[in-house]
């Protein structure tokens, strides 16, 4: 079999990282962009020879046509788009501003649409039967107070799956988006560091009684990258524990 190549954004630390590791132990040649150059580094020594590594910051859209034709000339065609990047930001409603709410929009949808289409056009010209993995959130699934941006980012995420599934799957792409639950990661920490009785409600309602691990994610990304899901397009699966069913 041809070996397959992959692009994971944000994929140097948490459930990027997880990702990563899953795509290199099966042989994936992986491409991990990210902005912190330590950060990188080191995953690309825990990870070894199938991880290449790129410092680049996909808010600079501008840049990300340019990014993608020196993967593509660099690795060849792309098969697998993880957008997995993205930030957070934990405020009361009406101390939201327009400029954080834009920052979120920003790194988490606008990049996330940029990248996906640079890549689709190479799909396209190489003839490749390609799988675009978006990261959404339980924060799509149900109301979350104090993170309204990073809410409305990730319901457009999942709405922006389905409009590419339809549109590019009779082309031979097949879209997809995982929704994890509550993951055990740096930022589920730094969100719930402040806020243990959040914490606790978040295990209560998840039937499984646990938080998952990056692994989690990482496994569902497998499966929806290979062709063992040839015939699964367009839909947000919940890696959750049950959460977004719980009680």
């Amino acid at each position: 079999m041809t070996q397959k190549t992959a692009i994971v954004t944000g994929g140097a630390s948490g459930i990027g990282l997880a990702i990563a590791q899953t795509f290199v132990r099966r042989d994936i040649r992986t491409i991990i962009i990210g902005r912190d150059v330590a950060k990188l580094a080191a995953a690309k020594e825990a990870l070894g020879l199938q991880c290449h590594t790129i410092a680049y910051d996909l808010t600079d859209i501008a840049g990300i046509p340019k990014l993608v034709e020196t993967i593509t000339s660099t690795h060849g065609a792309v098969d697998v788009l993880v957008n997995n990047a993205g930030i957070n930001m934990k405020k009361v409603f009406t101390e939201v501003t327009d400029e954080d709410f834009q920052r979120i929009l920003l790194t988490n949808v606008t990049s996330v649409f940029a990248l996906s289409r640079e890549v689709v056009k190479t799909m396209l010209a190489n003839d490749v039967k390609g799988s675009i993995i978006n990261i959404s959130s339980m924060a799509s699934q149900y109301g979350l107070p104090k993170v309204i941006a990073y809410s409305a980012s990730k319901a457009a995420i999942e709405g922006m799956t389905r409009a590419m599934a339809s549109e590019l799957s009779p082309r031979g792409i097949r879209v997809n988006c995982i929704a994890p639950g509550f993951i055990v990661t740096p930022m589920t920490a730094k969100a719930f560091s402040d806020d243990p009785e959040r914490m606790q409600k978040a295990v209560n309602r998840t039937p499984l009684g646990y938080m998952g691990q990056p692994d989690d994610i990482g496994e569902a990304a497998l499966f929806l990258a290979l062709s063992t899901s040839k015939y699964v397009t367009g839909v947000v699966l919940p890696v959750d524990g049950g959460n977004s069913i719980g009680f």
